[in-house]
């Protein structure tokens, strides 16, 4: 493949302390770059219109993104974009327009970048869907989602299209893909600290969508079903679970039911914390958004393909991935607290091989060397 000039638009400090939404872009980025490609990082951050330029660049989110850049050497190849203006924290707007000029590919994370002036002259505008199912739901209840401004749409939610799934097309044909993660930053894990099921998660993120009289929730929504999964395995539960002090009723019911909750503040607001989170953890028990099982999309999340690099098996709940994805074997789909509490059972009847199986199925089936080459060869087939 030749080397091509990509722009990659996507949140990776406009909220900081989210250090697993970080890794999501991140391995893109870095999985294109590792292939040759030249890469340039935009994270549109929406600020307050009272906030003035010199606060920006003194905010938190500055200070996180500087720390980013550094960490993974993108000082001279990302900027954080404050949206709807042309100033920047890392590039310049100017250097930007000049990259954009030139780039052959914009991937724009759930259209995030509006900026005209990187965004048109690409001549490959990717719209990135990393929400399926809320994403073409919305768009379908008249909400702009920003379909119509590329000339591509791509999805993690690799059932959109197909027999099953209830998310509408929108008269569009998504190009599917799989989670990307590369490998030589996920080493299979060697130390155990969290001797348990763990996962990370937001509660609440933002508002649920009824589509065709069907209600597609949230986690709250999905976690509520399997609040007795505690009591039915002596495995520890151990998420790292965001949760606002206000939801009172739903914090005693899960720490009545047996719930360890972490705080992912602490635990995971960097990109090394995350990392070292996950890696320290026996398995991943992973809830997934109501919408996303109800919708059958097939969505697999990027922190259970880290989990699976790592060499830490996942108990995941069943989207319908499970038409693509081989389970019983370092991966097990659940859809009840008995399933749940049946791929616990399995999994302990011989951690080690679930182990080496997870591992063998983050190279197989997501590894970004052979996931992005096929997701740019997609793009590219379809003019």
């Amino acid at each position: 493949m030749s080397r091509l000039s990509i722009v990659v638009a996507g949140m990776v400090a406009a909220q900081p302390g989210q250090g697993g939404a970080t890794w999501a872009i991140l391995q893109y980025v870095l999985g294109l770059r590792a292939l040759g490609h030249e890469v340039t990082l935009v994270d549109p951050a929406t600020v307050p219109t009272e906030e003035s330029d010199a606060a920006f660049a003194a905010s938190a989110a500055a200070t996180y993104f500087r720390s980013l850049a550094a960490d993974f050497g993108l000082q001279d190849s990302a900027a954080l974009l404050r949206a709807g203006t042309r100033t920047t924290v890392g590039l310049s707007h100017e250097s930007l327009v000049e990259r954009a000029r030139r780039a052959d590919l914009l991937l724009n994370v759930s259209g995030m970048l509006r900026d005209p002036a990187l965004v048109d002259a690409i001549p490959q505008r990717v719209f990135l869907d990393l929400d399926p199912a809320f994403n073409q739901m919305w768009h379908a209840q008249g909400i702009d989602m920003g379909f119509d401004r590329h000339t591509h749409v791509v999805t993690i939610g690799e059932n959109i299209g197909r027999a099953g799934c209830g998310v509408p097309t929108c008269g569009r044909a998504w190009i599917t893909t799989p989670q990307p993660v590369v490998l030589d930053h996920w080493p299979v894990a060697d130390h155990v600290e969290h001797a348990g099921l763990t996962t990370v998660a937001n509660w609440r993120s933002y508002g649920s969508v009824t589509h065709e009289g069907v209600f597609h929730g949230q986690k709250a929504h999905a976690w509520r079903e399997l609040v007795d999964l505690p009591r039915r395995t002596s495995e520890p539960c151990l998420p790292a679970l965001a949760i606002h002090p206000d939801e009172t009723a739903d914090l005693a019911a899960l720490r009545d039911h047996g719930w360890r909750l972490l705080d992912p503040a602490a635990l995971c607001a960097t990109p090394h914390d995350y990392q070292r989170f996950v890696q320290g953890s026996k398995a991943e028990l992973a809830i997934a958004k109501q919408g996303y099982v109800r919708s059958r999309c097939g969505w697999f999340s990027d922190r259970s393909v880290c989990y699976l690099a790592s060499g830490r098996p996942v108990i995941a709940h069943d989207t319908g991935f499970t038409s693509r994805l081989p389970v019983g074997a370092g991966l097990f789909s659940f859809t009840t607290t008995d399933d749940a509490a049946a791929a616990v059972e399995a999994l302990n009847a011989d951690v080690a091989a679930h182990r080496r199986a997870a591992r063998a199925l983050a190279e197989e089936f997501f590894d970004a060397r052979r996931v992005l080459p096929r997701l740019i060869e997609a793009v590219s087939s379809r003019g």
